[in-house]
């Protein structure tokens, strides 16, 4: 950068100097303070993997919240603290509006257990709402994992059918798992798996609410599909929260070892 040394003019050389140095160093330490202060707003790289914390468990739509006892039942006999998440406007709202609930529970769980993580599984919907948590609501910097089940991370195609068929009995949230609608496309343009933390995507290819099937494959994610664990496993989308199987999958990739992925001489070890 230029110094415009007209306003040192009138000064002794060696004087000059001196202020031109001066002001050099005043300029360059304003800079490396904005290059810091850049760096503490951006990304903030993976979240430590070897501390775990709090299990946030989120349903998918609807919003019920009983289908998720197994898994936080399983969860629990293993010593994990677990929270199921009540989601505002019954799971049918903006999945926005339910991303931010998850950033304020949390915020009240790590509080409350001095935890510096947490750990969160998002059935369905909720799998949608847990990456728009990371993504928009500072969860990139707090979750050490992030699991999804059966989530429509691509939306399905059930969602398009009810907005042609019967609008009226699609809501906000059940528009916004349509393939084209703005959030997923917003969710999905850049990196689907950003820093923070490690992501597992747990699916069924016998799932006939996430449509295809496939569409809860996640880049950059581990992905495990139930039947290549257990080639006989008839679990459906549903049933991705009460299976004993799918429950004990979670429970491997919640351990305070990196996350991997699976195979059929895990089938009898996780059943």
């Amino acid at each position: 950068m230029a110094h415009d040394e007209s306003m040192f003019a009138g000064l002794a050389p060696q004087r000059r100097r001196l202020l031109i140095a001066i002001v050099a160093i005043g300029v360059a330490a304003a800079l490396a303070g904005i290059f810091f202060v850049v760096r503490d707003g951006g990304p903030v790289g993976q979240v430590p993997q070897d501390e775990p914390g709090p299990v946030l468990l989120v349903p998918g739509f609807g919003g019920s919240t009983g289908g998720l006892n197994v898994l936080a039942e399983t969860l629990r006999a293993s010593g994990r603290d677990v929270t199921v998440l009540p989601l505002p406007g019954d799971g049918t709202g903006d999945l926005r509006e339910q991303a931010a609930a998850l950033a304020e529970a949390a915020g009240v769980a790590i509080d409350r257990t001095r935890a510096s993580s947490v750990d969160v599984v998002g059935y369905s919907a909720g799998g949608l709402v847990a990456r728009l948590w990371v993504a928009d609501f500072g969860g990139d910097g707090v979750a050490r994992r992030v699991v999804t089940l059966g989530a429509p991370h691509h939306g399905t195609s059930l969602a398009a059918l009810a907005e042609e068929v019967a609008p009226g009995a699609c809501p906000i949230a059940c528009q916004q798992l349509d393939p084209d609608s703005d959030l997923l496309r917003d969710l999905n343009a850049g990196d689907e798996t950003p820093d923070g933390p490690a992501f597992v995507s747990i699916w069924t290819t016998l799932d006939e609410t996430v449509t295809p099937p496939d569409s809860a494959r996640l880049e950059g994610a581990i992905g495990i599909v139930v039947q290549n664990v257990c080639a006989d496993s008839l679990v459906s989308h549903s049933g991705l929260v009460t299976d004993p199987l799918v429950a004990g999958i979670v429970a491997e990739q919640l351990r305070s070892t990196p996350p991997v992925q699976l195979s059929a001489q895990d089938c009898a070890r996780l059943s």
